[in-house]
């Protein structure tokens, strides 16, 4: 049993001031058969130093120029050799039980493809900001993601299976979206589950409210686009993903950007996308 291998794949840019706590919480594991596989995808700070500070040979470190987070993780999905993988990315903490808690569940039910746990939300000390995406759905997760339900959904807190069959692949050029966008790709192939213990600290960095909302109507209108060609023909499924977003990002506009208008535009921008 203890010859599975777990890939955490993280790829970082310009993560300097916290990639070293991000590396540590990986060695510091409970479950010690892992590969971390790191793509530096143009850094431009400390990052590459601070990463070579690690000499733990399971640690497999490549870089690129600067070519976006759905690439970077592109390049260590061809390259990870585990049964099992998970991202992390550069600024987050694992537990010292996230893998194991995880693979626990992997071990104990064989129809089970992804296994997710608490998140546990901080601030950029690592001090804890009171609120936990907490996991409560088990099954096929593809008509829950559609929902964008929050029963079975936060973001990089799942681990999988690997599968030879399927083809993991991230769709380059999107900046918002796109893990949900890779979810949904793959999320018919078995049933989710979850662990009550914490498997991943996220922090919740200070940045420009309004900047972030662009970016996240751009990955949802990217997501419609993709799920309408290639997810299902379904078009009432189809609508619904269209209202679920709709209501997201109005309710966003509203409470982030504290802009009526904003809102508004958004609101019918989405509604009459076809």
């Amino acid at each position: 049993m203890s010859s599975e291998l777990i890939s955490i794949i993280m790829p970082v840019y310009n993560c300097d001031k916290y990639i070293n706590e991000a590396i540590k919480s990986v060695i510091n594991q409970t479950y010690k058969n892992w590969e971390l596989l790191i793509v530096n995808d143009g850094s431009t700070d400390k990052t590459k130093e601070v990463i070579h500070n690690f000499s733990d040979p399971r640690i497999k470190y490549t870089e690129q120029n600067n070519r976006g987070v759905s690439f970077a993780r592109n390049v260590a999905l061809k390259n990870m050799n585990g049964n099992y993988f998970c991202f992390l990315d550069s600024d987050d903490v694992l537990p010292v039980d996230s893998l194991y808690s995880r693979l626990r569940i992997f071990r104990e039910k064989s129809d089970v493809h992804f296994v997710d746990g608490k998140v546990i939300f901080v601030n950029e000390n690592m001090k804890l900001l009171g609120n936990q995406f907490i996991p409560c759905y088990r099954g096929v997760p593809f008509k829950k993601l559609l929902q964008i339900s929050n029963s079975c959904y936060f973001g990089p807190s799942w681990m999988i299976r690997y599968d030879p069959t399927v083809k993991y692949y991230f769709k380059e050029g999107m900046t918002h979206a796109e893990d949900l966008l890779f979810y949904l790709t793959i999320s018919k192939t078995g049933k989710y589950d979850y662990t009550h213990k914490p498997v991943l600290y996220y922090r919740k960095n200070s940045g420009s409210a309004m900047k972030n909302l662009h970016g996240l109507e751009e990955g949802y209108s990217n997501l419609l686009e993709s799920v309408k060609q290639d997810l299902t023909p379904n078009v009432l499924i189809y609508n619904y993903l269209k209202y679920r977003i709709i209501r997201i990002m109005f309710l966003s506009h509203l409470r982030n950007g504290r802009d009526p208008a904003s809102a508004f535009k958004s609101l019918f921008r989405f509604m009459f996308k076809v």
